[in-house]
């Protein structure tokens, strides 16, 4: 009975903290750029907008497909994360998961892409794909790695049980090993499709990347896993490097402290090229990521 109630209310939760987010994303780049920016609600009009258009492209049942694919790995992933500690309410599935399926989980969407986009055939959406592969194999190696160091300091696989290791600040992954957040933040990053690491769908370079031919319902689909997965990685992080959250209102506030983070990095830094980002992943969080294999193993 609760999951009839658990499981609607926590796709409601990312889905609306996804598009406030990114509203006030467009926005806080905007008056960067000293302009005035778009509504903070706009991505939400323009979402509801889509599913009231239908489709004028078809590529065959596989166009459909790709994106019902991702939209079953982002609710899934949006499910087997705990968002709240010390509570039975937006549990979810996590009770039946772990933070390794998790992990299988986060890669569905680029599956369901690469079929979606091969099907289309055109080129720009395949060059984003391509990009977005190649960089996808620089970045697993160092977030995986940061991953598998918490389940190693932790001694455990379960996220629920790494939040309730994290009841006070002095005992958050953040503060206690600092480094491992380092190697998984940038990979991280790059995983939300930000600058400097957002070479799938770059501007001018490659038009709208894979999303190209798509419009309609399928976009809002797209669109709206996008933001709910996104929120997910948000709030993985927290519950993870931060103590998770009590109520929503702590939930909120950390993973907008978190966002902020991400974003100010984003509006810093230059989009990077696929073969740098790839370089720069080999290098430097994977270079962290070992030095803090030896700290976690030994310390």
């Amino acid at each position: 009975m609760r999951a009839l109630i658990d499981v609607p209310l926590m796709l409601l939760v990312t889905y609306t903290m996804g598009f406030f987010m990114y509203g006030f994303y467009r926005q806080f780049m905007a008056r960067i750029q000293n302009r005035r920016g778009p509504p903070i609600w706009q991505n939400l009009y323009d979402n509801l907008k889509f599913f009231s258009k239908s489709e004028t492209l078809s590529h065959g049942p596989m166009f459909f497909l790709g994106p019902m694919i991702m939209m079953a790995g982002a609710v899934t992933t949006v499910l087997f994360i705990p968002m709240l500690k010390d509570t039975a309410w937006l549990q979810g599935f996590s009770a039946s998961g772990n933070l390794i399926l998790v992990m299988f989980l986060m890669v569905v969407g680029p599956l369901g892409n690469a079929l979606a986009v091969g099907a289309s055939g055109n080129p720009f959406g395949v060059m984003g794909v391509t990009r977005g592969l190649t960089r996808l194999m620089g970045l697993e190696v160092p977030f995986f790695l940061g991953l598998a160091l918490i389940m190693v300091q932790y001694e455990t696989v379960s996220i629920s049980a790494i939040m309730a290791a994290q009841p006070t600040l002095a005992e958050w992954t953040l503060v206690t090993n600092p480094l491992i957040f380092l190697v998984v933040l940038l990979p991280f990053i790059a995983s939300l499709n930000a600058s400097p690491f957002d070479v799938v769908g770059a501007p001018v370079e490659v038009y709208s990347g894979p999303r190209v031919e798509f419009g309609g319902r399928l976009l809002g689909i797209l669109m709206t896993q996008n933001m709910m997965l996104s929120m997910a990685k948000y709030v993985l992080v927290v519950a993870l490097f931060m103590g998770g959250a009590s109520n929503l209102l702590e939930l909120f506030v950390k993973v907008f402290v978190l966002f902020m983070l991400t974003a100010s990095i984003s509006a810093v830094f230059p989009r990077l090229r696929t073969e740098q980002a790839v370089d720069f992943f080999w290098r430097i969080p994977l270079g962290l990521g070992v030095v803090a294999v030896i700290l976690t193993l030994w310390i």
